[in-house]
C-alpha cells in the first residue's frame, strides 16, 4: 500500500488508494514460474492431469503484522530499509530514514490514508497527504477482485513459494468497447502459498509513482511475522486543534 500523497488527488478515494497502497507492474526481483504450474484461466500444462489447479483465495492483509526489509528504486539505485506494521487494522509503512535518500511513510489510520514523504530526490514540498474514508476492510475488499497470474518461486535466500496476482486500476471504469481509459496503475503482490495474509514482495507502478522517473518502486520482505506491530501518526498529520 508508496503511496506518495499529493499525486492522487486527480483519482476517486477508493482507486487513490488502492494504488496508494499496492498497485505495481514489471518483472518480479527473482520470481519464476514453478515447473507443472498450472496458468490461469484454466490452461493446463502438458503432461499434468486434465483438470486445472484450483485457484487459490486472494491475497488479504491481516489486522496485526510486522515485518522488515528493503524498498527498492531500481532506475535511481537506492536501495533503503523497509518496515510494514499492522495492529487493530491499522497500519503503517516506513521507507529509509533521515539518514538515508529517501524516507516516507503511509499509514491506513482510524479509516483515513495519510502519505508523508519527508526526503526524495527532487522534491521540495513535504506535506501530509489525507485520503478519509479508507481502511483495512476497503483495502481488502480491492484484493477480492485481484487477478491469479500463477504459483512461482521467488529465487533470493531464502527461496519462497508464493501465489502471485495482479490488481489494475483504469479510469474511468466503462464497459468493453472503443471507449478512451487511462491505465493509472497496476500492482503485482506475491503471497505466501499457504497464508494469503503473508506479504513477500510487492512491485508498484502507475501515477502514485511519480516522484521516480520510471514510475516503479518495489517493496520486499525479508520478515514477515503475525504478531501486532506499532502504528504511529506523525505529528505533522494531526489534524488542527
Amino acid at each position: 500500500m508508496g503511496w506518495k500523497g499529493a499525486r492522487r488527488k486527480a483519482a476517486s478515494t477508493t482507486s487513490a488508494a488502492v494504488v496508494a497502497l499496492v498497485l505495481a507492474a514489471g518483472t518480479p526481483v527473482g520470481a519464476q514460474p514453478r515447473t507443472g504450474t498450472v496458468p490461469p484461466f484454466g490452461a493446463v500444462v502438458a503432461g499434468q492431469n486434465a483438470s486445472p489447479a484450483r485457484t487459490p483465495p486472494p491475497p488479504r492483509l491481516p489486522r496485526d503484522f510486522r515485518g522488515k526489509g528493503k524498498w527498492i528504486v531500481r532506475d535511481l539505485d537506492i536501495t533503503v530499509p523497509f518496515t510494514w506494521e499492522g495492529r487493530g487494522g491499522d497500519s503503517q509503512m516506513t521507507a529509509g530514514g533521515p539518514q538515508y535518500p529517501i524516507w516516507f511513510t503511509n499509514l491506513i489510520y482510524h479509516g483515513t490514508l495519510y502519505t508523508l514523504t519527508y526526503k526524495w530526490p527532487g522534491l521540495d514540498e513535504h506535506p501530509c497527504s489525507r485520503i478519509p474514508g479508507f481502511d483495512l476492510e476497503a483495502l481488502n475488499e480491492q484484493f477480492e477482485n485481484a487477478r491469479f497470474v500463477g504459483r512461482e518461486t521467488l529465487r533470493r535466500g531464502p527461496e519462497r513459494r508464493v501465489n502471485h496476482w495482479r490488481v489494475g486500476v483504469v479510469v474511468p471504469n466503462l464497459p468493453p468497447g472503443n471507449h478512451p481509459r487511462l491505465p493509472l496503475a497496476l500492482g503485482d503482490i506475491y503471497v505466501d502459498e499457504n497464508d494469503r495474509g503473508t506479504f513477500w514482495q510487492v512491485l508498484q507502478f502507475g501515477v502514485q509513482n511519480l516522484y521516480d522517473p520510471e514510475l516503479d518502486e518495489w517493496l520486499v520482505m525479508d520478515t514477515f511475522e503475525h504478531r501486532p506491530g506499532t502504528v504511529t501518526l506523525p505529528q505533522r498529520c494531526e489534524p488542527p486543534r
